[in-house]
């Protein structure tokens, strides 16, 4: 069968179920080593459904498939399965059944649900295998049901990973195997299992270009007291990063052996593992001889707060994302209306990359840059394609979420302006937006403070209005890692973490506006110590993003006094911070972006 449309890979994949006698398939979004955003040889679900979002599932059954997403992909999932075969769950609505609820009602009492046992986490596989056989349904894990639908598959990445110094991560490679030994025994166990790509290249100092944005490379690990081991393919350990690796105590194994490995663990060990980030099948490895402790692993704990150098790495970065963005902006704001010089949205992403690119230390992006004019900002997380690719007129909102990754830090910054005369409500809406992203900004709080207990404050100038947003509002941010990162996150939903010094943050709220305009203003937020009372210890939030907000879309008379302070000491050290890497004209643009209100 020549499978080149969606709705032929459908019926070769319900084919092969009706083969193993399995009656329906779950295809998520995540890889192996459950990854946000995984090497393309591991986008089964982009591949059987078109929908291209960083997040989804989709469900195969043999009369029927559908796609479950988050609200940031709603309108753009919409467009994207028009066609197919494949229906939208919109997740978070009320009127859409979950998951189990769409299997059960869909399959009869005694029927199979398969799952790749490589990229279905241990804990999703124990919560789905429950609530199904509540309702007398069985799962099978299976291999990977596409790999032989799939002709024109791309390899498993083999980029060379490559050594990121100690003066930019600021701890050896001992140091940090001490700490995670230290923190594995206080958990009870004798050794960890890393299947996260970003956690191993923290814990080992080593990058690489595997994934897309993510500087990480391919592998699992293993780390205990008696030894520690990186699993990866040979051709990605140069004679230096074996070295390094060495002089560190850790050895090198093949990618492929490291079920092998587990299976081998001597009796009575007790092994720590993230069940969230662990494949069922590797999960299903560890030897019954063995205790498991399950929770989060040291590393993601110990990455979380950075260290002195790398904070100091991250203010670097900033300056240098800083110069560049106000370079983009000044640009832009040149040529849109200028018949002679258009703008796309996708020209201008480009541009905005290069302008990156030419500053030291530069990586790669940390995200597809989301460009998105007009109505299309409205599309949370848009990705403009050559079909979709607006022209930038001098009218109308122009959102652009963008970021990096340097050396020395990760950036992620959004930004709204206004390419023409905004309208009055586009610039209530945007000040209520900002209000809000003020409010969280300079918040003070007591030690121990989780993000859900924060979030009010993001949006409480929506919710007066009878407004709101529906994605989270903050996120983690890695050292020259992945952009999203745990274990903290600033949101409605409960998360026990609490906030600590030297946590990188997001701070990003917004308001959506369908087929009219997006509104997201969002800074980066450091955790430091604001002082101590007889009512213990209080934190604050340092903002480190340097880059103007358009003043053209506030209503100064709806900030408070001390809201309006912040943005004018905050655009004071834009400039400060700023201009003395820009040229005179440069700088000239940026005093008059920056001045008081």
């Amino acid at each position: 069968m020549d499978i080149t449309n969606i709705p032929q890979r459908l019926e070769a994949l319900r084919e092969a179920l009706r083969t193993r006698r399995i009656d329906a398939y779950i295809i998520p979004s995540s890889d192996p080593h459950m990854s946000e955003y995984p090497a393309d040889h591991w986008r089964t679900r982009t591949w059987i459904s078109g929908f291209t979002g960083s997040a989804g599932t989709v469900v195969v059954t043999a009369r029927k498939a559908g796609l479950w997403t988050d609200s940031r992909y709603f309108l753009q999932a919409a467009e994207q399965l028009a066609g197919s075969g494949i229906d939208l769950y919109k997740m978070g609505l009320a009127e859409t059944p979950s998951l189990t609820d769409f299997l059960a009602k869909e399959l009869a009492e005694g029927a199979t649900v398969g799952l790749d046992g490589m990229t279905y986490s241990a804990e999703e596989t124990e919560r789905l295998e429950a609530a199904l056989r509540r309702k007398g349904i069985a799962t099978r894990l299976t291999d990977d049901l596409i790999a032989p639908l799939w002709r024109d598959r791309p390899a498993i990445p083999r980029g060379p990973f490559f050594v990121l110094p100690d003066e930019l991560s600021g701890m050896s490679v001992e140091e940090k195997l001490n700490q995670i030994n230290n923190m594995i025994h206080q958990a009870g166990a004798d050794g960890l299992l890393l299947t996260a790509l970003d956690e191993i290249a923290w814990a080992f100092n080593l990058r690489g270009t595997d994934v897309a944005y993510n500087p990480v490379g391919i592998g699992y690990a293993f780390i205990s007291e008696e030894e520690s081991f990186l699993f990866t393919l040979p051709e990605k350990v140069s004679e230096e990063v074996a070295g390094h690796l060495r002089q560190a105590g850790v050895g090198v194994g093949a990618y492929s052996k490291i079920a092998t490995y587990l299976s081998r663990l001597p009796e009575g060990k007790t092994i720590l593992v993230d069940k969230r980030k662990t494949s069922a099948a590797l999960f299903e490895a560890i030897p019954k001889h063995c205790h498991v402790a399950t929770g989060t692993t040291p590393v993601c704990q110990l990455k979380a707060i950075k260290n002195e150098t790398e904070i100091e790495g991250f203010r670097q970065a900033v300056v240098r994302d800083g110069v560049a963005l106000t370079r983009f902006h000044k640009w832009l704001e040149e040529r849109v209306g200028n018949p002679a010089t258009p703008v796309t949205e996708r020209s201008a992403a480009r541009h905005l990359s290069a302008l990156r690119a030419a500053q030291p230390r530069y990586l790669m992006d940390s995200f597809e840059t989301i460009c998105g004019y007009g109505a299309h900002g409205a599309i949370v997380h848009y990705a403009a394609t050559p079909e979709s690719d607006a022209t930038l007129r001098p009218e109308g909102l122009l959102l652009i979420d963008s970021g990096a990754q340097y050396l020395d830090g990760t950036t992620d910054i959004t930004r709204t302006v206004a390419l023409g005369e905004p309208t009055e409500a586009m610039r209530r809406d945007f000040t209520r937006v900002l209000k809000g992203m003020i409010s969280l900004a300079k918040s003070k709080f007591p030690a121990g403070t989780r993000g859900s207990q924060l979030d009010i404050l993001a949006r409480k100038a929506l919710w007066d209005a009878g407004l709101n947003y529906l994605h989270g509002t903050g996120h983690g941010i890695g050292h020259c890692l992945n952009v999203h990162e745990g274990p903290q996150s600033i949101r409605m939903e409960e998360n026990p973490t609490a906030l600590a010094p030297g946590m990188v943050t997001s701070d990003e709220p917004g308001l959506y506006r369908a087929n009219e305009y997006g509104i997201r203003i969002e800074n980066m937020l450091l955790t430091r110590v604001d002082s101590e009372t007889e009512f213990g210890q209080f934190l604050r939030f340092e903002s480190l993003t340097l880059c103007y907000i358009d003043t053209r879309l506030v209503i100064a008379p709806m900030l408070s006094a001390r809201e309006r302070a912040w943005l004018n000491r905050y655009h004071a050290r834009v400039y400060e911070a700023l201009s003395p890497h820009l040229d005179e004209a440069e700088r000239a643009w940026l005093k008059e972006k920056t001045v008081e209100i």
